[in-house]
């Protein structure tokens, strides 16, 4: 055949291939090898060049089955038939059917290389029908015709609807099932043997390569349904019968054996199956698959688990085949749940691979070696951990559980199932499975299923999403659970993608348990770190996706796998006691690679918590964290971060076990809420290795982003976040409870990050944020309220600074939400949170407070809120913070919080904590009033115009505006809060508060008080000042009379503030000096209000109480105030005060000088502002008078006062022990000095009874004792006869009544008998000092100076005094008829007759001298008026009192002292004459108008003084002069003168004289007579003393009578007293015998006068004699 045969020979050829053929047919026929060769290489030419007709190509065939029966040139035949079927169509039907068998027939040779390449060529052959098929449809594929119904039997002609190819294509095909089948072929006649393995293996080419040709043809899809599918299920018989290891003993006829090269077939024809013809074969599918799972049951073969998970492996990478089976098996009603059965089974596999032990890794033939092998290195490598410890190295990626250790092997690249032994075709027996290659494998398959399933759904939710946001034109939709979604859409969209909702979450409901199941298990086992990031990953997005679609359960699964991988083993599951956690901890940890922690094994640390919930709080020795665990914890990270928008709910469990990670990690936390690697705060530290290390700030930082990332969340979750924080910080608290271990601080540093990053929303969160954080706040362990506090503070200053829009000055409720929390903190007692949040506010006030506005109640409620028991540096801060307020802010701030600021201020005066604060707030309330006093205008004005507001709102609200001091205008309100301010700190209980407070409170009514409306005052006065005086007066008269001890030994204390009560003395002082000043510098203002009678009785009831308060001290600062309110020191008028600059008008505070002993009696100095003063000197020298003061009724509540003060003061006390209390002299003094004053202005209407009343106080006043210890500074010295300023203004007192009775009316002039009468009671002060009720005093001489004793003062100058004045005063008065009328002459006789009767006996011998010489002053004056008076009768009583007098003074009971000089003697004696001559001169010359009964006792006492004057205590030497012989004398000379006188009127009175002579002789004669019997009875012995005395007076008395009878008239002398005298005569001359030369001289003396007598007897008797 040439080259050069044009085109037109071809189809002729073709016409006659036949003949063209024959010749080389025939020439094969000779079965010569040459021959046969050149002649089937011509053939093969022809047919190449497509010039064989189907005739010829039918003789072709025929001719070459001959040379394959005879065996010769199979593979040249071979290679024929594939020439012939490639290059043309011709061959058809049975010509096609005998290539093909023939082909067949040669695969069966012997010859090894003939059957290989016949397998080959039949594989082509195959093919190449099928390719026909193919090409003839793309041929008629235009030609649409009338598909017919399909019959269902069986007979091979019966394809009649097919066109020729595909009709032999289908006959090859039934036929081919048919063989594997083991029946007999329909079509390929002549097929003498053959293989399932070949048959199945054409099969799944056949299937595999040409699906469409089965879709497209019904014929085909019917051979599938009827033929493949029952012949696979058939096939697979003995395998799903055969159980590993049973066959021979169950049953007794042995069961087919899974044969490998027949299973693995059929495994591929299955996956082929399920691939390409899924939608035709639903039932059968589900069959396959349920035996695919079966195949994986751990007792089938090893192999074959392989090779099935290889097939399922196949199914994992195809997400849109796993979704149809889901679609059609698992969401159908009662079909099989194959996909969830298909996860399952994967999980189960894994599992099971765990738990049979190595040892049955070995395959089914037993003939097998290196199955062997391997199984027994499997067993060797039971506990890798040893292995790989010692060997060092284990670095093969592997997993490990329970001692079963299986590598990974790398099977698959990702995505793709790559089978091994399902491609091992030419393998007859099962091959060994190298360890680890199933796991593996099973691996990759979960991987990829989720992998797949992952991106389909997401992708089509994206898609949903995109439209579904389109149509429906919702900005946000966020796709949280299919409701959600249902109730936003609108388009008929929303029904499809319901739908496919419907099947995502199917396909995740069903395979979340097994993937979770087999993840967390292959987790758990992991050893590489790649393989660990995967199974991570494969979580993650899974939890991603549940979350996206609203599945909770799922989601929250994958979760808690995730958190329990981050913990260490066993920390999330069960609670062990410490020694077991610490074991089988160890033997995770100790993995070659893995990073070794070891945590402090403080308990706090042990906080074992199994997805969130506390379960322990025991100690449990150490936990370890491994690098898996921070794998996991940065995959935790990741999900949150990236997913946080669907993580809802489970926040909860990522955040507790960040939490429980970054507590074992040691992270703290920073500023603003960061978590920094920090030292554990207890317990040794954590050690960290340095792979960890690097990873921490990582972490950390992480950390910080994902709660950064919370801005962008919406509002919906970022409440999921808050939600799962609080409640992990509820958890934190609870177990923080009851010890004060380190907290875990995670939840509350988290929150705070958050709030931080959201400002730009905090409306929407900052109530269950600042909830939160207060109740932390309030946790008894410090470290947890510190952070709670920390991080609220923190928050309140962001939300302050944070530019929010619009800005907090346009947002006032913002603003005041923001500061709310601060407020709340003030409900918590807990100081370190206390002094968080004064920090706070100290910071906001230097930050923000010029911008504060309607937040200042806020703030000062805050420092406000601060306690006197909360510690000294809490009420500091708070006090620097009111400090800054005062200094800084009060004119930012509303003129309404003025109120609050001086409430808080006062408080912190109360404070009782640090006096230092105290007294500083007081100066802080003095620069407040400061400021209302230079911006009164302004202030006023605001704060008009709030309360207009506010009376129309209280108008409109039909209520009354209630505010303190309500009447009066809002400014004099806000005076009125600061006065009553001060008031309260007036009676704070420390001293040193209430002075300071007390001055500055009358300092600033002093210097501002002219800012208040008049009518405010009446407030002042009532509510103010006597309330202040009330509580004042309460406290003192309650306080205590302890001693107090120095204070805290630094501060000592001087003795007159030793007590509470000496320390509230003081303040009573001040307040009333304070009050008593404002009365008397604001009386023009006071005066006109109305009830200033009442306010004047009001204080001077106090002045009454603090007078006769028993406190020296006070009372006496009482009576300075009375004497100042009754202006005893006189006020300028208004108009007179000159206009003083008001610079100089700042208060001077007031001094009051402490009046302690040394300076009793001065008075105050007293301090008003400059300007009163200045006025004072000015114009004020002469008192002015005003006209109010004239007001009486004023000046007899002022007497009323002082005389109950008076009277209660002086009155003594009923009973009497060491602690009766006795005014003091200055206050006395003080007090009678303020009656002459107060006289003045009441004289007009001063009654008898008034002056009863002065009386009764004088004279209780002078009676009071001084105490021993005050006596020497009152009284310089007993000798000196001083008066005390006391008696001094006592009798200034009745000086001054007696000058006004002098000048006064007629019927003022009665009172002066009164006067004398008290004059006189002070005049016997001078014998008998006044009692004081019971009270024992000493005499001042025997007093001891320092004890406690009282002492009667020396009353000897005053009594003297007042005696002088009585006799000046009765000088003046004798002859006045009241005078007269009252006996005034007889009670000053009477109270002289005490000093002369005492005489020597007196106090002081002044005394009596005085005593005389004024009675004589008196008797000179007095007797002659009385004389004047005698008829009427008034002066009769007065008579016998004088003669009484004379009698007791005369002869006084008391001896003269003896060291009486005899020169005092005599001067005494001639006073004693004095009388007597008075008696002589002014009485008895009157006698006629004198009682007689008078006379007689003069007489009689006369009489007496004759002769019993003798003093019986005199020496020998001065016997002479003791005897008062002059006395005597003169009394002798008086008596006989006046009873020998010729003035005698009535007989009666000689009578008396002559009685009194009778009885004197008489006398003698019985003393000269026992004298004498005496002398004679003693013998030699003397006489007592006492009767030679008596003796010797008689003899002297004798010679006296007889010396003035001769000098008398001798007609006045009776005869009978001559006798009586000469009959004493015989007496005397007996005495002559006695012994005492002294009465020798005596009788001397009287015999001598004898001689008168010595007359010649007269003649009478001689004429008697005769």
């Amino acid at each position: 055949m040439n080259a050069d045969i044009s085109g037109k020979t071809m189809p002729a050829l073709k016409e006659n291939s036949s003949e063209v053929v024959q010749p080389f047919l025939m020439g094969c026929g000779t079965k010569e090898p040459k021959i046969t060769q050149l002649c089937l290489a011509a053939i093969q030419r022809l047919m190449s060049h497509e010039v064989v007709s189907e005739a010829a190509a039918g003789n072709i065939i025929n001719m070459l089955w001959q040379l394959m029966e005879n065996s010769l040139e199979e593979l040249k035949l071979l290679q024929t038939v594939l020439v012939l079927l490639t290059t043309n169509t011709v061959v058809h039907d049975e010509a096609l059917s005998k290539a093909i068998v023939l082909c067949f027939r040669l695969h069966f040779t012997k010859d090894n290389i003939t059957n290989n390449t016949a397998a080959a060529t039949v594989r082509q052959v195959v093919t190449v029908v099928f390719e026909r098929v193919v090409a003839e449809d793309e041929r008629y594929k235009d030609i649409i015709e009338q598909p017919v119904a399909v019959q269902g039997n069986s007979n091979r002609r019966s394809v009649s609807t097919l066109k020729p190819c595909a009709k032999d294509a289908y006959m090859l095909f039934q036929d081919l099932c048919q063989l594997v089948n083991a029946d007999a072929p329909y079509w390929l006649v002549g097929m003498t043997e053959m293989t399932r393995t070949f048959g199945l293996e054409l099969l799944e080419s056949v299937l595999n390569d040409f699906p469409q040709v089965f879709l497209q043809h019904q014929e085909f899809s019917f051979l599938l349904k009827e033929r493949v599918c029952p012949l696979v299920i058939k096939l697979f018989s003995p395998n799903i019968k055969f159980r590993q290891g049973s066959s021979t003993s169950s049953s007794p006829a042995p069961v087919e054996k899974p044969y490998f090269p027949i299973c693995m077939r059929l495994l591929r024809v299955v996956s082929v199956l399920i691939k390409q013809f899924y939608s035709l074969l639903v039932t059968e599918c589900e069959i396959f698959l349920s035996l695919l799972v079966k195949f994986l049951d751990a007792d089938k073969p090893q192999w074959l688990r392989a090779v099935a998970v290889e097939s399922i492996h196949r199914l994992c990478v195809q997400p849109q085949l796993l979704r149809s089976f889901c679609q059609s098996y698992d969401m159908k009603q009662h079909s099989t749940k194959v996909f969830r059965d298909i996860v399952n089974a994967l999980g189960s596999f894994i599992q099971s691979l765990f738990l049979v032990p190595s040892a049955g890794n070995t395959s089914v033939t037993p003939n097998q070696t290196g199955s062997n092998a391997s199984g027994s290195t499997g067993s060797a490598q039971t506990n890798p951990g040893v292995l790989g410890m010692g060997g060092g190295a284990t670095v093969l990626p592997a997993f490990e559980y329970r001692g079963t250790w299986i590598p990974i092997l790398n099977v698959t690249v990702q995505g793709s199932a790559k089978a091994t032994y399902l491609e091992m075709l030419d393998k007859v027996e099962p091959p060994t499975i190298p360890e680890g290659y199933a796991m593996s494998v099973a691996f990759h398959c979960l991987l990829d299923l989720v992998r797949g399933i992952t991106t389909m759904i997401e992708g089509e939710l994206g898609e949903a999403e995109t439209v579904s946001q389109s149509t429906t034109e919702t900005t946000s939709l966020p796709a949280l659970s299919s409701e959600h979604q249902d109730s936003q859409s609108i388009s008929d969209q929303s029904d499809k993608e319901l739908v496919s909702r419907a099947v995502w979450e199917e396909m995740v409901n069903a395979c979340w348990c097994g993937l979770l199941a087999a993840l967390s298990l292959l987790l758990d086992a992991s050893t590489d770190e790649a393989a660990t990031e995967n199974i991570l990953k494969a979580e993650l997005t899974m939890a991603a996706l549940c979350g996206r679609l609203g599945l909770v359960t799922s989601r929250d699964a994958f979760i808690t796998a995730i958190c329990k991988g981050s913990l260490p083993p066993h920390y999330a599951l069960t609670v062990l006691n410490s020694t077991t956690a610490a074991l089988s901890s160890k033997s995770y940890s100790i993995q070659g690679q893995n990073v070794q922690m070891i945590s402090p094994s403080s308990e706090s640390h042990q906080q074992v918590v199994a997805v969130g919930q506390p379960l322990a709080l025991q100690p449990q020795g150490t936990v370890m964290l491994t690098s898996k665990n921070i794998q996991c914890m940065r995959t935790l990270l990741n999900l949150a971060h990236c997913h946080g928008a669907v993580l809802g709910t489970s926040w909860q469990l990522v955040l507790a076990t960040l939490q429980h990670l970054v507590w074992i990690l040691g992270l703290k936390p920073g500023v603003g809420g960061a978590l920094k690697p920090g030292r554990a705060v207890e317990g040794p530290s954590t050690v960290l290795t340095t792979a960890v290390m690097t990873d921490l700030p990582v972490i950390s930082n992480i950390l910080s982003r994902l709660f950064e990332s919370s801005q962008y969340l919406d509002d919906v979750s970022l409440h999921h976040l808050i939600n799962a924080l609080c409640s992990l910080s509820l958890e934190a608290m609870d177990m923080a409870y009851g010890n004060n271990k380190e907290p875990s601080l995670f939840a509350v540093a988290k929150l705070l990050e958050t709030g931080l990053v959201n400002m730009h929303r905090i409306e929407i969160l900052w109530r269950p944020l600042t909830g939160h954080l207060l109740e932390v706040c309030q946790h008894p362990n410090s470290r947890m309220r510190e952070w709670g506090a920390e991080a609220l503070t923190s928050l309140i200053k962001a939300g302050l600074t944070f530019s929010h829009d619009p800005p907090l000055s346009q947002n006032q409720r913002l603003q005041l939400l923001l500061l709310n929390p601060l407020k709340e903190l003030s409900n918590i007692s807990h100081p370190d949170i206390r002094i968080k949040q004064l920090e706070c506010v100290l910071q906001i006030l230097q930050s923000q407070g010029d911008s504060l506005g309607p937040g200042w109640p806020l703030v000062l409620g805050v420092m406000g809120a601060i306690r006197s028991d909360q510690g000294e540096s809490l009420i500091r801060t708070a006090f620097q913070c009111l400090q800054l307020v005062v200094t800084d802010f009060l004119p930012t701030m509303p003129c309404t919080c003025l109120q609050i600021v001086v409430e808080v201020a006062g408080s912190f005066g109360l404070h009782n904590q640090e006096l230092n604060i105290s007294l500083t707030s007081i100066g802080l309330l003095w620069n407040i009033s400061d400021y209302f006093f230079q911006r009164g205008e302004i202030i006023e004005k605001e704060l008009n115009k709030e309360e207009a507001v506010l009376q129309k709102q209280a108008e409109e609200k039909g209520v009354v505006l209630n505010r303190p001091f309500h009447p009066a205008p809002p400014f004099d309100c806000l005076w009125l809060c600061l006065y009553a301010k001060l008031g309260e700190l007036c009676v704070d209980p420390r001293p040193a508060v209430r002075k300071s407070a007390g001055q500055t409170l009358f300092s600033t009514i002093g210097a501002h008080g002219t800012l208040l409306q008049h009518s405010t005052w009446h407030t002042v006065i009532w509510k103010v000042l006597f309330h202040l005086l009330d509580r004042v007066r309460e406290s003192s008269t309650t306080a205590d009379k302890e001693k107090i001890e120095s204070g805290g030994g630094n501060i000592l204390i001087h003795h007159s503030r030793d007590t509470a009560e000496k320390q509230w003395a003081e303040t009573w002082v001040l307040t009333l000096a304070g009050v008593a000043r404002i009365f008397n510098t604001r009386r023009y203002l006071l005066q006109p209000l109305g009830d200033f009678s009442q306010a004047w009785d009001v204080l001077l009831d106090h002045i009454q109480s603090a007078a006769l308060s028993k406190n020296n001290e006070v009372s006496l600062a009482a009576l300075k105030s009375f004497q100042e309110i009754l202006q005893i020191v006189s006020p300028v008028r208004d108009s007179e005060k000159p206009d003083t600059p008001p610079a100089i008008n700042v208060s001077v505070p007031v001094v009051v000088g402490a009046t302690t002993a040394t300076s009793l009696g001065r008075s105050f100095m007293r301090t008003d502002s400059i300007g009163e003063r200045m006025g004072r000197y000015n114009g004020a020298e002469l008192p002015v008078v005003t006209d109010e003061i004239e007001d009486l009724n004023l000046w007899w509540a002022a007497w009323n006062s002082w005389y109950r003060i008076g009277s209660e003061s002086t009155k003594p006390p009923i009973t009497c022990d060491k602690l009766t209390f006795i005014p003091s002299q200055p206050f006395l003094t003080a007090l009678i000095q303020i009656f002459p004053a107060l006289y003045q202005h009441i004289k007009t209407g001063f009654s008898m009874d008034d002056l009863q009343k002065l009386g009764i106080i004088l004279h209780g006043a002078v009676s009071v004792p001084i105490s021993s210890d005050a006596s020497p500074f009152i009284l310089p010295s007993y000798t000196e006869a001083v008066l005390t300023s006391l008696q001094e203004a006592v009798l200034t007192a009745l000086d001054v009544l007696q000058k006004a009775i002098c000048v006064g009316s007629e019927n003022m002039q009665i009172m002066y008998p009164a006067i004398f009468d008290q004059l006189l009671a002070f005049v016997e002060f001078s014998c008998k000092p006044p009692q004081y009720g019971q009270l024992e005093t000493k005499h001042i001489a025997n007093a001891k100076y320092n004890q406690a004793e009282w002492v009667a003062l020396n009353y000897v100058p005053f009594a003297e005094r007042s005696l002088e004045v009585v006799v000046d005063l009765y000088q003046k008065t004798a002859c006045h008829k009241a005078v007269v009328n009252e006996k005034v002459l007889q009670n000053i006789i009477k109270t002289l007759r005490i000093p002369l009767s005492l005489k020597y006996s007196c106090p002081s011998e002044s005394t009596w001298k005085l005593a005389v010489s004024s009675l004589l002053k008196v008797l000179s004056i007095g007797l002659p008026v009385a004389r004047q008076h005698a008829s009427s009768g008034k002066f009769d009583s007065m008579w016998p009192e004088l003669a009484n007098t004379f009698e007791d003074f005369l002869f006084t009971k008391s001896a003269p002292p003896d060291n009486l000089s005899i020169q005092e003697f005599q001067k005494n004696e001639s006073i004693d004459v004095e009388v007597v001559q008075l008696i002589s001169t002014e009485i008895l010359p009157y006698a006629n108008f004198i009682p007689k009964e008078f006379v007689g006792q003069i007489m009689t006492m006369l009489n007496k003084g004759s002769i019993h004057s003798q003093s019986s205590s005199f020496t020998e030497a001065e016997i002479d002069i003791r005897l008062r012989e002059e006395f005597s004398k003169v009394c002798f000379e008086t008596l006989l003168q006046f009873s020998f006188s010729n003035k005698v009127t009535t007989p009666q009175e000689g009578y008396i004289s002559r009685m009194a002579l009778s009885v004197l002789l008489k006398r003698s004669q019985d003393v000269l007579h026992r004298y004498i019997e005496d002398e004679r009875l003693s013998g030699k012995c003397p006489l007592p003393r006492q009767q030679v005395t008596e003796i010797i007076f008689v003899l002297k008395a004798v010679s006296t009578l007889i010396d003035s009878l001769k000098k008398t008239q001798p007609e006045n002398v009776d005869a009978n007293t001559w006798a009586q005298v000469i009959a004493l005569y015989p007496t005397l001359v007996e005495c002559i015998t006695c012994s005492s030369s002294e009465v020798c001289s005596a009788l001397k003396e009287a015999l001598v006068p004898f001689k008168d007598f010595m007359h010649p007897p007269a003649s009478k008797v001689q004429n008697g004699e005769s």
